[in-house]
């Protein structure tokens, strides 16, 4: 086959486009660190890249809800926390008011605290995290002032996604933790009438110590239940860290380049590049013109 100075040229041309395009996409990974910049360059890690992109943002929205879950059950834990010590400090009043050595207006100033500590739980239930109380079920808008309606469970607990099929319940209904402890006929209620009035013996007021100790044993109870989740909370925490690395890791392994490898390669094609120009220059004849400049 007869080769003509023509061929030469086209031929050369064409070796060249082929490698600017490679000097193209080399220095296109080496800018974005990755090894495509649309799906045409590679199908393939782009169709895996989906998948794998998709999975991650799924970890990272568990993760986004586990903090949140555990935003409630920290703050639940503080607040039955308080409430512990304001029965412990109420039981201890009680104890005082029954000894026996009391005068009326000594029971009476006890009652005044009594009526001070209820106050006090009425504050801990209205506790919020975020604008919401999370004491009254899903009616987080609505201020409960320490009286709760018996919510169905659907009303009553409020449940987030922590892992694919994984559901959590992250408050405790106020109605179940407080019962009617602060209603106007409730125990507290009763106990501060009880030392207001000089007529109440002292075995009536030692009556309340298995009151105020049922209500005490009812949060020590929610306390234990609020410290379990906490506990799993942390553990689907450190899982859910360990999935976003591994799920972050394969996603690098697909889409993201090796630059010391991109950097060899890119300094070897321009060797190349360069190799092909100077063998191009001495291939082609000189034509007419120039032997006439």
């Amino acid at each position: 086959m007869r080769v003509t100075q023509s061929m030469l040229s086209n031929n050369m041309l064409r070796n060249l486009s082929s490698s600017y395009q490679k000097l193209g996409k080399l220095q296109n990974q080496l800018n974005s660190q990755k090894k495509i910049t649309k799906p045409s360059d590679d199908p393939v890690v782009a169709m895996l890249g989906l998948g794998y992109r998709s999975e991650l943002n799924r970890v990272q929205q568990y993760n986004r809800n586990i903090s949140e879950v555990k935003n409630w059950v920290d703050t639940t834990d503080d607040a039955i926390g308080h409430g512990v010590k304001v029965i412990q400090r109420i039981r201890e009043l009680v104890v005082q008011g029954s000894n026996g050595t009391l005068e009326s207006s000594q029971r009476q100033a006890i009652g005044v605290e009594v009526e001070q500590l209820k106050n006090q739980l009425v504050t801990i239930s209205n506790t919020q995290i975020g604008g919401k109380y999370i004491f009254n079920g899903i009616k987080t808008n609505d201020r409960p002032d320490g009286k709760f309606e018996e919510l169905s469970p659907e009303e009553g607990f409020i449940n987030l996604e922590i892992f694919e099929g994984i559901t959590m319940p992250v408050n405790v209904k106020g109605s179940d933790l407080f019962g009617n402890m602060l209603e106007e006929d409730g125990s507290i209620q009763q106990l501060v009438q009880a030392l207001n009035d000089p007529e109440t013996t002292d075995v009536e007021i030692g009556e309340f110590l298995d009151k105020v100790d049922n209500e005490m044993d009812r949060f020590l109870r929610y306390q234990a239940d609020v410290g379990a989740k906490q506990n799993r909370v942390e553990l689907m925490e450190d899982r859910l860290a360990q999935q976003e690395i591994i799920s972050t890791k394969v996603l690098s392994e697909n889409e993201d380049v090796d630059i010391e490898k991109v950097i060899i390669e890119l300094t070897t094609q321009e060797s190349i590049h360069r190799a092909a120009l100077s063998v191009g220059a001495r291939i082609i004849q000189p034509s007419l013109l120039d032997f006439l400049r």
